[in-house]
């Protein structure tokens, strides 16, 4: 059976960064139901000028997946436009369970996430050997519930890279929580306003004043907060260099040898 529905990633905001794949399939679509308080109309009205569309900041689950349903049994094909990448706190697998019972297949492609649109803002890797190998995707309970075992007091106790989602307006919480972990007030924070949008800003600090700074700012949403010692490498430089690149590692592209 031909798909006829697509879920696709829109990306973080700056229209270029939908993936070609993303771009094509808007070219293609007949209607295309997207997230407008958070994705760049420009790409609807460059990608897809003549489809029809409905902006699903105004309607709710039971009103996309209707509008969804009677689109694709009429033949149509549909994309779902998701900010960033819908895998990543996209409401995508509720909207999945309700077109199951209508026997509707759909796809997925993926988008770039804004916690990578955030990294390339600050020209930052987020792991570094010796320093962090892992990254975590997390947020601060909020309206969501979040298990306890996933509270940012038990998440900070790993040390790892943080990126936090959809807690910018709790960062006093955000901070206590984190204190109680591995890191201290001398924790490099950074904050990332709309990546890659036009009124894009960053506020850069310790876990001591972020807080204040934030508020300063008055950035209270569309923001992420990142959290690491990596982010020390720009200002102080590296604590290790990765193998893959030194002259006496060997590999099975070349032989460590250099003369």
């Amino acid at each position: 059976m031909l798909t006829k529905l697509f879920f696709v990633g829109a990306g973080p905001g700056d229209p270029e960064l939908i993936t070609v794949k993303g771009a094509r399939l808007l070219r293609e679509a007949d209607l295309i139901i997207y997230a407008g308080s958070l994705v760049d109309r420009r790409l609807v009205r460059e990608y897809a000028p003549d489809a029809e569309i409905y902006d699903s900041a105004c309607m709710t689950l039971e009103e996309t997946t209707a509008v969804i349903a009677e689109s694709v049994l009429n033949g149509k094909r549909v994309v779902r436009l998701h900010t960033g990448d819908p895998s990543i706190y996209g409401a995508m697998q509720e909207q999945m369970a309700e077109l199951d019972n209508f026997g509707i297949t759909y796809a997925v492609v993926p988008g770039v996430t804004s916690a990578f649109a955030a990294a390339a803002v600050l020209k930052q890797e987020l792991t570094l050997p010796e320093v962090s190998q892992t990254v975590i995707f997390t947020r601060m309970e909020g309206k969501t519930p979040v298990p306890g075992n996933e509270s940012l007091a038990e998440i900070a106790k790993i040390g790892a890279t943080l990126v936090i989602y959809l807690s910018v307006s709790m960062i006093n919480r955000v901070v206590a929580e984190l204190l109680q972990g591995a890191y201290s007030t001398e924790t490099p924070v950074a904050v990332v306003y709309r990546a890659s949008w036009p009124d894009e800003r960053i506020v850069e600090g310790t876990l001591a004043n972020i807080a204040n700074l934030v508020k300063e700012a008055e950035i209270g949403k569309q923001a992420l907060i990142l959290v690491g010692d990596v982010l020390r490498a720009r200002l102080e430089g590296l604590k290790a260099k990765s193998l893959l690149y030194d002259k006496k590692f060997s590999h099975g592209c070349r032989n460590g040898i250099i003369t």
